[in-house]
């Protein structure tokens, strides 16, 4: 693999002002970190070594210069050589809704815009307010810290209301979208174990009407722990269905009702005390309830905002996303750099496929992140922003949930905005945080993300455990990170966790991705490893078939899996086709070739099905490891997980997979 020709490099003055430069500067000044070059893209690489070999060191500078608002404490890291086990800032004292509101201003701290045509804007001074009359409420409610709080909310400003409530009190926040079926927000929630559960009327979606209230009764009857059910109105009309008349059902503006706006008693906690339970996609079993400690995630997160995403005060900050992802916690989290965050609710192509550079334009967007999906959705119906929507304040694009192909950054460099700087991020649920993101100063290169995060000791890993310079291997972080989930829940001894992320490699976190390096030195991510393909004993990333034949005008997506026959096994392709085209025998032979000639004979599949729908997670991502189970006729542990789990129908008993 030789290095690709830079698709964008940033001017010189953007990498001057931007905040990793001035960090990079404030360091030298102080005589800290590994010393000051001019040339930050050079300066990076050292300083990002010094970061994972002098943690304490490194973490300590980004805590003072950050400004972390709470009590520091003698300490920053105690046994740095464990993972997990590590513990950084162990005295510490701080509160995350502290951090997140730093601003009292008339100045707007949420931008929230509905497919329907609602918007609205709520000012830092505002946002406060709320925020301390829900407190108060939740207070009276006899909830403390360490208490549960979940919210089935659409994205809209009193769902950021609650996440700043609870921690702002020390509760411990589990969020989903009002799009989960009762028995999906049961399989989760139903392990927290909530005393107080928000819920919403109902929500819209491609222009459609969903009320959400009747599902409340049989939800309820799964959380036994719930004291108190709050109504968050969001729909137009009221839907003719109402809350239960039990549990305290009571509508949002009634519950703070009693309480006048004051300043908020934050509760400062251990660096360590517990701020979300997320969820994994669980489509393999009930979702794991994942443990996430409150400084870790501030830390990790205001990192990756100013240092990698280059946010500074004032910027307006935009991912699509739902309550069931970690990026929506992301996305909120951009509030303790001070910028203005943006919520986009319902579909991203309602009203049209242009609405989210509608919203773009609109609010200022500063910062943009949508799915690889989503973009290549848009360039093959033609859709090209740049001529048609004023993106002059747009200065980074993101992408993340799957590996953004070649021709997604062509795309966007094409269509969307020429000096920009685009960026695949990759990171998880797991860790609520990126192994892999944006360096600002270094150069885009197609189908690359840029490199490591500072404090992540990423590597590639050998079958067996080594390092690799080159080839295919595991995604794996040598050394502890801020962010380590505290644990699952229903795990008492650990051992699920431990089996998780270190059963692979010892002491070694094993994130399950397969991945190479590049000669430029960024990072290409070829698919899950559990969902990689090992054919006649080849093994093949899926993103690595995705990339050729989704590059096809013809084909809309595609989804391979490894069918088991007799002792061997064959690669399975399924695809789904542009509107109106059905697989021919000359179709099949154009993916064959793109196959040979793009990757290799070795990508070729065995079988080439057509399907209409391919199943998915609710935050997008393709679910390779169920289909494999509907094809070799084993059941599906929880299709709750699902946005479309009729889906699956398709690929079970095909005709095209017998003999």
């Amino acid at each position: 693999m030789s290095a690709k020709e830079p698709l964008w490099i940033p001017p010189a003055e953007r990498i001057r002002a931007s905040n990793l430069a001035a960090f990079t500067a404030w360091l030298a000044e102080h005589g800290r970190g590994p010393g000051h070059a001019r040339d930050l893209p050079t300066a990076y690489q050292a300083l990002w070594r010094w970061s994972i070999e002098d943690q304490e060191a490194f973490w300590s500078a980004a805590w003072d210069w950050f400004g972390i608002v709470g009590e520091r404490g003698a300490r920053v890291l105690i046994d740095g050589d464990r993972m997990p086990g590590a513990r950084y800032f162990p005295d510490a004292r701080l509160n995350f809704a502290e951090n997140l509101l730093r601003r009292r201003t008339d100045d707007p701290a949420i931008i929230a815009w509905s497919e329907d045509g609602r918007r609205r804007v709520v000012s830092w001074r505002e946002l406060h307010d709320l925020t301390s009359r829900l407190a108060q409420a939740m207070r009276d409610s006899g909830v403390g810290p360490g208490d549960r709080i979940a919210a089935l909310l659409p994205n809209v400003p009193e769902a950021v209301v609650v996440l700043l409530a609870a921690t702002s009190i020390g509760a411990v926040l589990s969020t989903a979208s009002p799009d989960f079926g009762a028995r999906g927000v049961i399989d989760r929630f139903g392990q927290v174990g909530p005393r107080i559960l928000f819920v919403t009327d109902g929500y819209s979606y491609r222009g459609r009407r969903f009320e959400s209230l009747e599902r409340v009764p049989a939800i309820l009857e799964g959380l036994p722990t719930v004291e108190r059910t709050v109504v968050v109105p969001n729909l137009a009309a009221p839907p003719a269905s109402h809350a239960p008349e039990r549990r305290g059902a009571v509508r949002f503006d009634t519950f703070i009702r009693p309480f006048e706006a004051r300043e908020i008693d934050f509760v400062r906690l251990p660096f360590d005390h517990p701020l979300y339970i997320l969820f994994s996609s669980g489509t393999t079993g009930v979702p794991k309830c994942i443990v996430h400690r409150a400084g870790g995630v501030l830390l990790q997160h205001v990192k990756e905002h100013r240092l990698h995403c280059d946010i500074k005060v004032g910027d307006r900050v935009f991912y699509f996303t739902t309550l069931g992802w970690m990026m929506w916690n992301w996305l909120v989290s951009a509030m303790a750099s001070e910028a203005t965050i943006l919520l986009w609710d319902g579909s991203p192509v309602h009203p049209g496929n242009e609405a989210l550079f509608d919203f773009a334009d609109g609010t200022g967007t500063t910062l943009m992140g949508v799915s690889p999906g989503y973009l290549e959705a848009l360039r093959k119906a033609g859709v090209s922003p740049r001529g048609t929507h004023d993106l002059s304040k747009l200065r980074t694009f993101l992408s993340t949930g799957s590996p953004l192909a070649a021709a997604g950054f062509e795309y966007v460099y094409e269509h969307v905005k020429r000096d920009v700087h685009l960026v695949s991020i990759s990171g998880g649920t797991d860790l609520c945080a990126c192994f892999l993101g944006a360096i600002p100063g270094w150069p885009v290169r197609a189908g690359e993300i840029q490199g490591p995060a500072l404090g992540m000791a990423v590597d590639v890993f050998s079958p067996g455990g080594s390092s690799m310079d080159e080839g295919k291997g595991e995604l794996v972080c040598t050394r502890p990170f801020p962010s380590l989930p505290l644990g699952f829940l229903n795990d008492d001894d650990g051992s699920r966790y431990l089996d998780t992320y270190f059963g692979r490699f010892p002491g070694v976190w094993h994130h399950g991705d397969y991945m190479e390096r590049t000669p430029a030195g960024g990072y290409v991510i070829h698919g899950r490893s559990d969902a990689t393909l090992n054919v006649h004993g080849v093994r093949i990333g899926t993103a690595e078939i995705y990339r050729p034949v989704e590059g096809l005008d013809e084909v809309a997506e595609a989804l391979a899996v490894a069918q088991r026959r007799g002792e061997g096994t064959r690669m399975v392709l399924f695809v789904r086709l542009a509107p109106g085209l059905r697989l021919d025998d000359a179709l099949r032979e154009r993916i064959r070739t793109v196959l040979r000639t793009q990757a290799s004979p070795r990508h070729v599949p065995a079988r080439i099905v057509q399907v209409e729908d391919i199943p998915r997670t609710r935050s997008g991502k393709i679910v390779e490891l169920a289909v494999t189970a509907v094809v070799h006729g084993e059941p599906v542990a929880n299709v709750e997980a699902l946005a479309n789990p009729e889906a699956l129908e398709q690929f079970r008993g095909r005709a095209e997979l017998e003999g």
